[in-house]
């Protein structure tokens, strides 16, 4: 298993909200961790905001590929549109034993839609279109989407929401649970398989209608009842 000392995490689409959130949570935990962005200007200066509010933690900005071929954990953060083509154009970039996690939400507004609404996708969920173009060996993780940006973007403040954690692959689910739990309030829960990714997505839509509905920008989940770190059946 990857130890937090080894570990390097690109944000690929990093420019946004929820990725430069992640880039902030993770690098104040010691973490090497790199914004990529298809526009290397755009990523240096995301990657410089973070830096500036992480307390001086080193964030580095490169391209989408160069993120991801030095990374042991990529994290897409990259609205429904653009999963695709950034997908296909990092496709090589990716490091032998390396653990792709999606965390898009398939919104109907990819296509001009609400974006309190879900698209409906071929694959299943959004997670699921990610394995199927993820480069072979590579294990997808759907984690994060319950993270809201703005309760990212306060370092200052523990995080009030689990992060429920799908994939096919027990070790990677393991590691990106370990990872979540870096994040101060944060517990990783093991949600199954990558087919329940779809309610993961489904879920953070919930959380954006909610937070239209009650004005607030930072709507959470707690899952009560279970230990995560317990054995599972």
């Amino acid at each position: 298993m990857i130890t937090q000392v080894q570990r390097t995490i690109a944000i690929i689409g990093g420019t946004g909200a929820e990725g430069q959130g992640l880039a902030l949570r993770f690098a104040k935990t010691g973490a090497r961790v790199l914004i990529g962005s298809r526009d290397l200007e755009k990523a240096k200066e995301a990657a410089r905001r973070v830096t500036e509010a992480a307390g001086g933690a080193v964030v580095e900005g490169g391209t989408n590929a160069d993120a991801a071929a030095e990374a042991e954990i990529v994290v897409l953060t990259v609205p429904l549109a653009a999963q695709v083509a950034i997908l296909k154009s990092i496709r090589d970039s990716f490091r032998p034993g390396a653990i792709l996690v999606d965390t898009t939400v398939p919104l109907e507004v990819a296509i001009g839609g609400r974006v309190s609404r879900t698209l409906t996708l071929w694959d299943g969920s959004a997670a699921q279109q990610a394995a199927r173009l993820a480069p072979p060996g590579i294990p997808v993780v759907a984690a994060f989407h319950s993270l809201s940006a703005a309760a990212l973007a306060d370092p200052d403040h523990p995080v009030d929401c689990d992060v429920l954690i799908c994939g096919d692959s027990n070790e990677a689910k393991a590691i990106v649970r370990e990872l979540a739990e870096t994040i101060p309030g944060v517990r990783g829960i093991d949600a199954g398989p990558l087919d329940n990714a779809r309610l993961l997505e489904n879920a953070a839509v919930l959380l954006i209608s909610l937070n239209l509905r009650y004005r607030v920008k930072h709507s959470g989940l707690r899952i009560t009842g279970i230990d995560p770190h317990g054995a599972s059946r």
